[in-house]
Formats: structure tokens, sequence, C-alpha cells
């Protein structure tokens, strides 16, 4: 095979390969091996599937109703780019019986457009606007598959974890936010087995590029002055300055981080004391760290005595606190990319850290809604987190409960050991 996200490679006879598929899909099933012809992608994918305890049989779940839904993706930002993807998708969704699907970080579908008797066979398993099509909830498949391992993939016949979506193939590609990176979603293509060809995965991700091209055109000039700092689940941060991106060192993040939370300035002493854990750290060690930091982003930006910012700085972690402070939980949710500087043991950063996890945590157990809280169990820094999957638990209906609650015996078990 060519390409490992290819689902056939050419010359391949579709039929032959849905018998082979079934086969080895049942010997997974049934006994945990993984045999010919599965891709590793989908294998590691099926692992991961079972390690969530995603039901063989099942069909996703609708999270959001229409009122919910209709808000959540007006706010959107893959909204802008939308009359660009029916643009591009609407011929080879119509002529060829497909859907066009557009999904966020999390899974849950925003978008679903195609032909209406297309749109109502796929209604029987639930791919529907508002229903949640992560992996670790809705088991193998494209979109999901796509935003688990960042990059386009199919996923053909019986691929897919579930039994219902065996009949189906489909190509996705992820789209981030172009100034940030930030993974926003994915878009899809989903209908019969003629999408199991090249093509239609080279033509999926042509279309997430073009989102992402239009994105960075419909973003707003930056103003004279205009800093914005993505720290984010990234252990380097990203600072747009005038139109300028830089990468951060681990250093010069932690130093922004603080920097942009005290705007007022701080001191050499107590900038000193942190960010080094390691009290052996001289002053003319933070001196030098900072002459570098003042040679990367210019001498009007990074002032001293105090040390602080000359621009007001728009960040990623202000923006989620700002909405919590606000009672938007969904938007802090959506905005929250993960833990702030992950890796970073800078005393203050740790500080930050903690304060903003803790406060979205509180945050959505208080408000209870089970979408918002699955969102965070299943999340890379939510898997672990006992008190949320607690929630989870007594937030789901019973159906819905027995992996929540096998997840809490599991978290339990490791925790007394």
């Amino acid at each position: 095979m060519t390409d490992a996200w290819v689902a056939l490679e050419p010359g391949a006879d579709p039929a032959k390969r849905v018998v082979d598929l079934r086969r080895a899909y049942d010997a997974y099933v049934t006994a945990g091996r993984v045999e010919a012809p599965v891709r590793p992608v989908v294998a590691d994918s099926w692992r991961r599937c079972a390690r969530a305890l995603v039901s063989p049989d099942g069909i996703a779940d609708i999270e959001l109703d229409d009122d919910a839904l209709t808000t959540y993706r007006e706010s959107h930002p893959l909204a802008r780019v939308m009359p660009l993807i029916r643009e591009l998708t609407s011929a080879y969704a119509m002529d060829g019986d497909h859907l066009v699907a557009v999904c966020d970080t999390h899974g849950r579908l925003l978008w679903v457009e195609g032909p209406p008797t297309t749109r109502r066979r796929a209604e029987g398993m639930n791919f529907v606007p508002g229903a949640r099509w992560s992996e670790t909830a809705a088991g193998t498949n494209a979109p999901g598959t796509a935003i688990a391992v960042d990059r386009p993939v199919q996923v053909f016949a019986a691929e897919h974890f579930r039994r219902p979506v065996h009949p189906w193939t489909c190509a996705a590609a992820p789209i981030h936010d172009p100034a940030t990176g930030r993974l926003l979603g994915a878009v899809d293509i989903t209908g019969g087995n003629r999408l199991a060809h090249p093509h239609s995965l080279a033509f999926i991700a042509a279309v997430a590029r073009a989102a992402e091209s239009q994105l960075a055109l419909l973003a707003p000039t930056p103003t004279t002055g205009s800093v914005r700092l993505t720290a984010l689940g990234r252990n380097e941060a990203l600072l747009l300055s005038e139109g300028r991106t830089l990468r951060l060192s681990r250093r010069h993040s932690e130093i922004l981080v603080l920097l942009a939370h005290r705007p007022e300035g701080v001191g050499g002493d107590e900038l000193l004391m942190e960010l080094y854990e390691d009290e052996s750290v001289t002053p003319v060690t933070l001196r030098a760290e900072l002459s570098r930091l003042r040679h990367l982003l210019g001498r009007d930006l990074l002032r001293s005595r105090p040390y602080r910012l000359a621009a007001l700085v728009d960040t990623d972690f202000g923006a989620v606190t700002r909405r919590l402070a606000s009672g938007t939980v969904t938007g802090a949710l959506s905005a929250y990319a993960g833990p702030l500087l992950p890796a970073s043991m800078a005393p203050a950063v740790v500080r930050l850290r903690r304060r903003l996890t803790d406060q979205l945590r509180a945050a959505l157990i208080s408000r209870g809604d089970p979408g918002l809280l699955a969102d965070w169990a299943y999340s890379p820094w939510g898997e672990d987190d006992l008190p949320v999957w607690r929630a989870l638990a007594g937030a789901l209906p019973g159906a819905q409960r027995p992996a929540a609650l096998a997840r809490i015996r599991e978290l339990d078990g490791w925790q007394g050991a």
C-alpha cells in the first residue's frame, strides 16, 4: 500500500476487502487479535476504542439539542468557512449521494449536509448534527480518527469499530486555526464504497487546506501594538505580534505567560523566584534570558524596572478565565486547548495552570451537563480525572452509565494501589 492513510491500494477489489475486513473485525472483537488486512492506523484506533469501552453495537449519542446546537455553531470559528466548504463540496456530494459533515474538536457534528435520502439513511446511526462522533464515544470513524491522529484519514466498511457503520465509507481531514495551530475540528465526506479511493482523501484534505487559508484571510488585520499569546496545551507558546508569529522557547514562554498575567510588572527578585524552582539560579541567569527575549521581541515590547510588557497581551488562558467569569462554561471549555504550558515547573506557571484547571473543572461539575463533562473526561488531560468521571456517571442516563462506571473502578484501583 502506497499510503497508510488511504483505505484501499490501487487495484484492490472492494468487495473482497469488505469480506476480509469483516473476518478480521470479528477476530478482533471476539479474541482481540489484529489480522490482515487491517491497517496499523485502524488497529491503533480499535485499541483506543477498546480501552474507552466503546460498544461495537452501539450508535452515537446526540449531545446538543436544536437550540444548543444553533447557539454553539453560530459562534464556532468554522461557521465562517462553511460557505466555502459548501461551495467546494456540493457538486461532489450531490453527484455521488455523499454527505458532507463538519465537526468540532470534540467530534460533535455541527453540520451534516447532502441528499435527503442519504441523510435519512445516516439518521439510523445518528450521523446527524449534534451527535458526538469522537473515537472514544463512537468508535473508529473518519472525523473522529482524523481528530485523534491530527491528519487526513479514510475509514472503509468494517474498519469502523461499530457494526451499524460498516456499510459506510468516509474520509476526513482536520482543520486548524492558521494563527495558532490549534485544532478547530474536521471536515468529512461520507458515503458508499466508491469513496474508498485515494482521490477522495486528497479532495477532502484540499478542502481542509482551503478552509484554513480562508480563515487566515478572514482574520482581522493586527493593529499596532496588538499582541496575542497562545500557551494552552503547548510547551512552547506562540506569540503573534503585528502579523509576525514567533515560537518561543520554554523559558521565554514562561516569562511571557507571567508578564502577560501581571501587566503591572514584576521586579527582578520576584521574577526570579516565580520562574525558577531551583533557588541556586542567579539573577545573572535571569538577566541573560531577558536579554535574549528582548532581542527576539524588540526593545519596544519588553521593558524593565519593573519587567513588563509595553502592550496589553490577549492570551488564550485569559479568554478561558473571562468566559468562566461570565458564566459561559461551554465557551470556556471550547477555548481550553489543554493545560497551560503542561511541562513547565516554574512556580508561577504551576499555580496559574492549577488554578485555571480547578476553576474549569469545578464549573463543569457544577453545571452537570453530560456532554461537557464527557468532553473533559475523554480529553488527554481529563482521562484520569476521577471527580469528573464520577460527575459524568451521575449525569448520564442509566443505559449510558456502564462505561463511565467501569472507568471509575479502574481509576479507584490505581489510586488505591
